[in-house]
């Protein structure tokens, strides 16, 4: 699993689920803050559709922290001012970084779970979407109404 795949699974994660595997890897390995987390901004960087080129739409606010755990570094940071969900990331990503983390499956089961609601919620908005195409072959069928007289 990749960074980008890991940050976006904890992300979207409730914080209590976060929480849970953070306190089991804490509970057999050391673990030191290097940054406390604090909240900071970051730019969000989006691609114009048109010509392709990247532009800069504001800033957001973010939580970031850093940790360590039996040397391994590890970093966290989340959309909000959530700075005790950041600090769990952070000790999550450590582990992954030293290799001790045991729970995968559970966030592989957190991402299945997060494209199954993503699929509802698509599927529920196709429900609603009007197809302005759908009467170019319609003819009305008192065509002579509109001629004029």
């Amino acid at each position: 699993m990749d960074k980008k795949q890991l940050f976006t699974i904890l992300a979207k994660a409730d914080r209590e689920i976060v929480a849970s595997l953070s306190d089991d890897i804490q509970k057999n390995h050391n673990v030191t803050v290097v940054k406390e987390p604090a909240k900071t901004l970051a730019m969000i960087k989006l691609r114009e559709p048109v010509k392709q080129s990247l532009f800069y739409m504001g800033e957001v606010i973010v939580s970031e922290a850093v940790v360590e755990l039996d040397g391994a570094k590890g970093m966290g940071v989340t959309m909000g001012d959530d700075t005790e969900k950041a600090l769990h990331m952070a000790v999550i990503d450590a582990a992954i970084n030293h290799h001790v983390f045991t729970g995968m499956d559970i966030l592989l089961k957190l991402e299945q779970e997060q494209k199954d609601f993503i699929m509802r919620e698509n599927a529920m908005h196709l429900k609603t979407m009007v197809n302005f195409n759908s009467m170019d072959g319609e003819v009305p069928s008192d065509v002579n109404a509109f001629k004029k007289v």
